[in-house]
């Protein structure tokens, strides 16, 4: 840390503290803001891919849909209808299982 306060402090580094274009990101911003048309990605089965290996070859364990989450959001206003949509999309799942369609019979 302190070889780090050295060189700010140095002449000809000390613009790198004032210039914005070496600012962090703040968090708010670090994320791509996604509306309401691609919300999708977040619980579709299309989206999800199950890594067992990273790009370099070191065993992993995790899906597509967290690296999703890590990058994107939901816009603030699409936010609360996407956690809507998620609770009743779970729902209509539990139903369809609980509840499946009775098969027709063959007329003899």
């Amino acid at each position: 840390m302190s070889s780090q306060e050295e060189i700010l402090s140095d002449a000809r580094f000390s613009r790198i503290a004032r210039d914005p274009r070496f600012w962090e990101m703040p968090e708010k911003e670090r994320k791509v803001k996604i509306d309401k048309r691609f919300r999708a990605m977040f619980h579709d089965k299309k989206f999800k891919l199950k890594c067992t290996m990273d790009k370099r070859g070191r065993p992993v364990n995790y899906s597509s849909t967290e690296n999703l989450r890590k990058f994107y959001a939901l816009s603030e206003s699409d936010s609360d209808l996407s956690e809507k949509d998620s609770k009743e999309n779970m729902e209509k799942k539990i139903k369809k299982k609980k509840n499946p369609k009775p098969k027709r019979e063959a007329d003899p």
